[in-house]
């Protein structure tokens, strides 16, 4: 039964490929759609990634990194003299503007954090260096947005909400669901967001290697009960409930799937379904000779799983090459071996369904059709 269901399969190549290409359609698709999600809800937990904090403190309520609201710094100090931390430093976070040298400004997202231990970034430098940020009013900016920013180079000055500032470096990829991250030293990021010496709107905690992380956010909480002291995995968490549902996107991108899915599994279903029309009294003889339900079926399931193999094969290789032509800083998606697994299962058990509806054609199908 399986020769016969390879030598059909064959015998019309261009169904053939049409029920390959329907495979590919939703592999593709969904795989893609599947690695955007992932990429937006990177992005928008990428900073929380890569701080180091196993703790943060912030402003009750707060979601997700935003800036806005602040705390007072005393908040730092009882951070740092909780049992089991290491180290406690400020952050600033807010959004501002550049001025551009042709007119207008573009908006970045500056973050201040304390040297030397620059707690918090940045990272994937690609021009300068974190050193730099010694330097009086020296910030560093996003490599992909240079020409966005008025074409920057290292030691160009630029004015930030009427304070003047000079390029110290840049960064690859550090893009945010909100505008480009710009780092520079605590101080500076605090004057030129015009935030009051008393006032900042992190701080990230680091705790000792033995110590318990659940315990001494507790701990830390009791001693500061104006602000609201969370994990790491929970800040990530809220912001990756805010990408999803409170913008929508998550619902956006899963209807995008489940169209895509049902649009392949149309394709093939079709193509088998037709198939099986074309072929009825091939269908029949086989039932005349002693075939029975089971073995059709074990026919229409060689098809589909050659049609699945073929059709993912082609699809992952597709997506991979895609990947890899499109990749830039804007637009960096990965490709995670689950997610990628998971596709293929998904995309499988489509076609196997697909050969379930075409068998309940041949169940129709009496071996007495092949004398008509």
């Amino acid at each position: 039964m399986a020769r016969v269901a390879l030598r059909m399969c064959f015998h019309d190549r261009t169904r053939a490929l049409g029920t390959t290409f329907g495979v590919v359609f939703a592999l593709v698709l969904t795989i893609q759609n599947l690695a955007t999600l992932a990429f937006l809800i990177r992005r928008n937990t990428m900073y929380i990634d890569h701080s180091g904090a196993q703790l943060w403190v912030v402003p009750a309520g707060t979601q997700r990194l935003e800036g806005g609201a602040m705390l007072p710094t005393g908040v730092l100090m009882q951070a740092r003299v909780c049992p089991g931390v290491t180290m406690a430093e400020p952050l600033i976070w807010g959004t501002t503007g550049i001025k551009l040298p042709s007119g207008g400004s573009q908006p970045v997202v500056l973050v201040g954090t304390r040297l030397p231990n620059m707690f918090g970034g940045p990272w994937n430098l690609v021009a300068g260096s974190v050193q730099e940020l010694k330097s009086p009013d020296a910030v560093i900016f996003e490599d992909s947005e240079r020409e966005k920013l008025g074409g920057l180079n290292l030691g160009d000055l630029r004015e930030i909400n009427r304070h003047r500032v000079q390029v110290a470096g840049f960064t690859w990829g550090l893009l945010p669901f909100s505008p480009s991250l710009a780092f520079t030293d605590y101080d500076t990021a605090r004057e030129l967001l015009e935030i009051p010496s008393d006032r900042l709107n992190y701080v990230l905690v680091r705790i000792a290697p033995e110590a318990d992380v659940v315990r001494v956010q507790a701990e830390m909480q009791a001693r500061i009960p104006e602000a609201a002291v969370v994990r790491s995995d929970q800040l990530r968490e809220s912001t990756t409930r805010f990408v999803l549902f409170d913008q929508g996107v998550g619902m956006m991108i899963f209807s995008a799937t489940i169209v895509d899915l049902v649009v392949g599994f149309a394709i093939v279903s079709l193509a088998m379904f037709t198939s099986v029309l074309e072929n009825v009294r091939e269908f029949a003889t086989m039932k005349a000779m002693g075939a029975t339900m089971r073995d059709l079926a074990k026919l229409l399931l060689v098809q589909a799983l050659l049609f699945a193999a073929t059709g993912t094969c082609l699809g992952v290789a597709f997506v991979c090459v895609v990947v890899w032509l499109a990749r830039s800083a804007r637009y960096n998606l990965t490709l995670d071996p689950s997610m990628v697994a998971g596709s293929i299962l998904v995309v499988i058990a489509l076609c196997v369904a697909a050969s379930m509806l075409a068998l309940l054609r041949l169940r129709r199908v009496e071996p007495a059709m092949v004398f008509k």
